[in-house]
């Protein structure tokens, strides 16, 4: 995701963790840095860049605000799902027989 685009919303940013919105905080104002520099030393082509950048910081800044406040909902951890075992066809002919099996006694 690059910093200062369209497609940054406060949608996409409520999908973040605590950890990657630090992380996208710092890259923005390291980004606003850049640009201020490049500005002073005239050497800045796009300047609608650098109202971007603050308006992604301050989305940034009130998705973390209203977090701490408890109006916005943290994300619950994403559980990467174990990787499934691969049968070959014994085994699984083995478990459809066992599974017959119980459903005939029960």
């Amino acid at each position: 995701m690059s910093v200062g685009t369209k497609g940054l919303e406060t949608v996409e940013l409520d999908t973040f963790e605590d950890e990657r919105l630090v992380d996208e905080l710092k890259k923005a104002k390291e980004e606003l840095f850049n640009l201020r520099f490049q500005s002073a030393t005239g050497q800045l082509e796009s300047h609608g860049r650098l109202r971007a950048v603050k308006r992604d910081i301050a989305r940034i800044y009130t998705v973390i605000r209203e977090r701490e406040l408890g109006i916005r909902a943290t994300p619950a951890p994403v559980e990467v799902p174990a990787k499934a075992e691969k049968k070959t066809k014994k085994a699984k002919a083995a478990d459809e027989a066992a599974d017959a099996a119980e459903t005939k006694e029960a």
